[in-house]
């Protein structure tokens, strides 16, 4: 171990050798050293306020706020609505789509383009249906491109000049 972490588990855990692994497996005084790791990840943020380019886009993202919160709203609506019509088409004839929960598992992962494969409908309505929700989450990870997009042409326009 390295000395720093010898010296930061002493002190917060007030522990007395910790050269010693502990036969019952108690590991909380390392609990400080993952935090410190964490806020080492957390540096980079600070760059941000550095660069100009960066703080154009954070504030065209900002600016866009409440239509990205609309498109979560819209995503939420989607995933129950078609997570339930999923389940009723395909709840009689394929095992994995059990429950209406599953089946919103299935819609956010087709959706969001990601397809995983850990569950496929199998009847014509379901493939069906699930060739109209893949076709819908290419258009609605289009969305807020072209929101955040038009913001930032704004943002850009106003800081340049």
């Amino acid at each position: 171990k390295q000395w720093y972490q010898r010296r930061v588990a002493i002190t917060a855990g007030g522990v007395g050798n910790v050269d010693q692994d502990d036969p019952t497996g108690n590991t909380q005084h390392y609990v400080v050293l993952r935090v410190c790791r964490i806020f080492r990840i957390v540096r980079i943020f600070k760059f941000v306020r550095h660069s100009r380019d960066l703080l154009i886009i954070m504030k065209a993202v900002s600016n866009a706020k409440r239509e990205l919160i609309l498109l979560v709203c819209l995503l939420f609506i989607f995933v129950i609505t078609f997570g339930s019509i999923m389940y009723y088409i395909e709840s009689t004839e394929n095992d994995d789509f059990n429950s209406i929960m599953k089946s919103c598992w299935w819609v956010i992962v087709t959706i969001t383009t990601v397809g995983y494969g850990d569950m496929c409908p199998t009847s014509a309505g379901g493939k069906l249906f699930g060739a109209f929700v893949l076709t819908l989450g290419i258009v609605f990870l289009a969305l807020p491109m072209t929101i955040i997009v038009s913001k930032f042409s704004f943002v850009y326009e106003r800081e340049k000049m």
